[in-house]
């Protein structure tokens, strides 16, 4: 059996107990070494084979994985993150398909959630944004015209920005011309979670400048947007005295957009 694991931002304890125990009891690791924290991989046991994707080749890194899949090994294939954002999974998964192998899906944590825990932010605040945009600039691989960072950015809301930290520059002049003002908070997490860790947190019209000081060019997100600075929002309804919701009943007027519900789910 062959399973897909998302490793994480990098902390090791940042795996998940799924993921650890998968890699725990895998006959063959396959890692993406550029990206993975290879303390990770003490987690394995003492005799499994590891491989290195970072180079490898597509083709080689699916001749490892049927062949032992064929062998009855069992197979994790290591990913950074969460595989399911920019992990290039599902070209692994539809040879997989053609060749008859199974294999499962163990999510992970993604850079920008480790962005997040070390900004100490959230990213749907009440009254400034309930929506996050995840995406990316063009780079070898392009990005449809119809999700153009200048499109995404006239939405105002969250913005998590992955594989751009060495185009900023122009990056912060597109997210500009999408309406966002230079004084936008911003900030740039590189290594999120890493013992090697630096945040920086400034306005978007300094921030490649900021950047450039620090030397950050890579493996770094750049998240953008209000919820950064936290000022003036709402606060949320489901922990408010004057809110009912199907748990509790309110103390004011018992008004809301959920009545309470006694045990068995009949409304009060």
């Amino acid at each position: 059996m062959i399973y897909f694991v998302g490793a994480g931002p990098g902390a090791p304890d940042l795996i998940t107990v799924r993921g650890k125990r998968l890699i725990e009891e895998a006959d063959v690791i396959i890692y993406a070494g550029s990206l993975v924290n290879p303390d990770i991989l003490s987690y394995a046991r003492k005799d499994p084979t590891i491989y290195n994707s970072a180079k490898m080749t597509l083709e080689e890194v699916m001749e490892v994985m049927l062949t032992a899949n064929n062998e009855g090994k069992k197979v994790v294939r290591l990913h950074t993150g969460d595989q399911s954002i920019y992990g290039a999974v599902r070209e692994q998964m539809d040879i997989l398909d053609a060749n008859g192998a199974g294999y499962e899906s163990c999510p992970g944590v993604s850079a920008c959630f480790g962005a997040a825990a070390a900004l100490d932010i959230e990213y749907t605040l009440p009254g400034l944004t309930q929506t996050l945009i995840i995406t990316r600039m063009e780079g070898v691989t392009g990005v449809p015209k119809s999700e153009s960072i200048e499109l995404l950015a006239a939405h105002k809301t969250s913005m998590a920005i992955y594989l751009s930290a060495g185009m900023l520059y122009e990056l912060t002049e597109r997210l500009m011309d999408g309406g966002l003002d230079e004084n936008t908070p911003a900030a740039l997490v590189y290594k999120a979670t890493w013992p090697d860790e630096k945040i920086l947190v400034c306005s978007l019209g300094d921030l490649a400048g900021e950047a450039e000081k620090e030397g950050i060019t890579k493996t770094a997100t750049v998240i953008v947007g209000d919820i950064i600075t936290h000022a003036n929002y709402n606060r949320s309804k489901l922990y408010d005295p004057g809110f009912s919701t199907a748990f509790r009943v309110s103390e004011g007027n018992g008004q809301g957009p959920e009545t309470a519900r006694t045990d068995d789910g009949k409304i009060k």
